[in-house]
This record gives structure tokens, C-alpha cells and sequence, in this order.
């Protein structure tokens, strides 16, 4: 091999370093620019969808999250309060089938009929629970 074949090769051999280097450069800089892409995302993403703290008013628990769709297709948060729960029976503490599970002031505008069962301690006991007290009455 001759010095200029030599010098060839090491030229070829720096130039692929220098190549290797290059494309390392073009990698980072793709990489970089797609970081800021990606930031850039996340921010658009912030500002569409909003999730900032909720007030303090509406931390609490007594409230439920109900999602709302809004007019320009967003998604809005609407605080509802939570419904009551459900009657218990005196005795067993079941829960009562026929009584409605409203606010008080929609109960207020309810038919009777609606609010609880007609017949003896209806809304007050479970029909198990007064079959045995009509059954243990009449056996007295």
C-alpha cells in the first residue's frame, strides 16, 4: 500500500467520522424539534382543555362532576348536587322498593301515590317486615 493510498483511506475515514458527526447533528436536531413540537402540543392541548383547580365552592363531595357537551363540541363540567339516599326499612334496614330517591323539594310536588307504597307502614317498613308484624299481630 502507498502513501497516497493511505491518505485515501484516512481521508475516507475522517469523512465518515465527519459524516457520522453530521448525521448525530441532524439526529439531535430532528430530536429537538420534535421536542418542541411535542411541547408545543401539550401546550395547545392545555389551553383546549382546561384543567385548571376547581373553585373551592365546588370541592366538595356533596357535588358529582356531570360532563357536559357544549355548543363549538367542547366538553364542559356542570356540578350537580348529589340525590339522597335511599329509604331504609325501621326494622331490617333493607332498602324500601316504591319510595322515590328525590330531593325534598321535588318530593313536595310528588302525588302521594308516587312518594311511597299504600298499604300499612308503607315507606316506613319492607313488605317482609310487615307481613311478619300483621302475621305476629294476628297470632296475639
Amino acid at each position: 500500500m502507498s502513501l497516497k493510498d493511505c491518505n485515501k483511506s484516512w481521508r475516507t475515514l475522517q469523512d465518515t467520522k465527519l459524516l457520522r458527526k453530521l448525521h448525530f447533528c441532524i439526529f439531535k436536531l430532528e430530536n429537538l424539534r420534535f421536542l418542541y413540537l411535542k411541547i408545543m402540543l401539550t401546550f395547545i392541548n392545555k389551553s383546549l382543555f382546561h384543567a385548571a383547580m376547581p373553585a373551592p365552592r365546588l370541592r366538595s363531595r356533596s357535588l358529582r362532576k356531570v360532563f357536559r357537551k357544549v355548543s363549538g363540541g367542547r366538553v364542559n363540567i356542570h356540578y350537580k348536587k348529589r340525590k339522597p339516599k335511599a329509604a331504609k326499612c325501621g326494622n331490617c334496614g333493607s332498602v324500601l322498593k316504591g319510595v322515590s330517591r328525590e330531593f325534598p323539594f321535588k318530593m313536595r310536588s310528588m302525588a302521594k301515590t308516587k312518594k311511597r307504597p299504600e298499604r300499612p307502614y308503607g315507606g316506613v317498613l319492607c313488605s317482609r317486615c310487615i307481613r311478619q308484624k300483621i302475621i305476629d299481630k294476628t297470632r296475639q
